[in-house]
C-alpha cells in the first residue's frame, strides 16, 4: 500500500478517535433515544439522499443489526437511477413530503437524518417534518461543511433534537491532490457507517440486560433461519422493505 493510502487511512482512524472524544455526549443521547423507542416497541427511521441514502441501508435487515431500524428510500433522491436528477431533486422544496407519507412515523419513533452538507431542501424538509410529528429527530451532519454552506442559512443542525457531528471538512474529501485545487478520499460514509453502527451497539447491549433484543443474526450462521423469520413476522407489518 502507498503512502497516500496510509495517509487517508491515518486520517479516518484520527477522526474516528475525535467521535470518541468529543461526540461521546451526542453518540449516548442517540442510543438512549433508540433504547426508550425499542422499549416501547417502536421504530427508528433513517433517511438519507444522495450517498448518504447507503447508511439507511446500512442498518436496514443487518446481521448485527436492530430489527426495528427501518430506512426511507426513494428512487427520485438516490443515484442509481439519475445521479444528475437526484442532485436536483434532493434540492427542491416539497419533495419529501409526499416520500414520508409512506411511512407511519409516530411522535414515539427516533427519525435519524444523514446528510453531510447539512443544507439541501430534503434532509431539511425531514426534519421539519419530524419535529412537526413530535419524534426524536437525530442528524448525522458535518458541522463545519453545513456552516461553511449554509453561509448564514439554515441547516439541519439547527432543526435536529440531536447533533452528532462527522468532524469531516466542508467538501468531505481529505486527501489533497498535488498541483491542482482538487482532493480525494471522501470520509463522510466511513465515519457515518461507524457513528450509526457504534450508536445502535450501544442500545443494543443495553436492550440486552433486559431481555433477548431484536437483533438479526447473519444468514449464514446457525439458528439465523428461525430468529431472523420471527423478527420479519413481527417488523414486516411496519417496515415497507422487507
Amino acid at each position: 500500500m502507498n503512502d497516500v493510502a496510509h495517509a487517508y487511512i491515518d486520517s479516518l482512524c484520527e477522526r474516528l478517535t475525535a467521535l470518541k472524544m468529543h461526540e461521546n455526549t451526542s453518540m449516548a443521547a442517540a442510543a438512549d433515544a433508540i433504547i426508550d423507542a425499542a422499549q416501547g416497541d417502536n421504530l427508528v427511521y433513517v433517511f438519507g439522499t444522495g450517498h448518504s441514502h447507503t447508511l439507511a441501508e446500512e442498518v436496514h435487515y443487518r446481521a448485527g443489526g436492530l430489527a426495528l431500524a427501518v430506512p426511507i428510500l426513494a428512487s427520485t433522491i438516490m443515484v442509481h437511477e439519475g445521479a444528475i436528477a437526484s442532485t436536483i431533486m434532493e434540492r427542491t422544496e416539497g419533495i419529501v413530503g409526499p416520500i414520508f407519507d409512506r411511512y407511519d412515523i409516530n411522535r414515539n419513533d427516533v427519525l435519524i437524518i444523514i446528510s453531510n452538507s447539512g443544507i439541501n431542501a430534503a434532509p431539511l424538509e425531514a426534519a421539519r417534518i419530524g419535529r412537526d410529528i413530535g419524534c426524536t429527530v437525530i442528524a448525522i451532519t458535518s458541522v463545519a461543511y453545513s456552516t461553511a454552506a449554509a453561509n448564514g442559512g439554515e441547516k439541519l443542525a439547527d432543526l435536529a433534537d440531536i447533533v452528532i457531528d462527522n468532524r469531516t471538512p466542508p467538501g468531505d474529501a481529505i486527501v489533497e491532490l498535488p498541483g491542482t485545487d482538487l482532493k480525494s478520499g471522501p470520509a463522510s460514509t466511513v465515519v457515518g457507517a461507524t457513528i450509526i453502527n457504534a450508536v445502535f451497539a450501544q442500545a443494543a447491549h443495553r436492550l440486552a440486560e433486559d431481555g433477548k433484543p431484536p437483533i438479526y443474526r447473519s444468514a449464514n450462521m446457525p439458528g439465523a433461519k428461525e430468529n431472523n423469520r420471527t423478527l420479519v413476522e413481527r417488523y414486516a407489518p411496519r417496515n415497507r422493505h422487507l
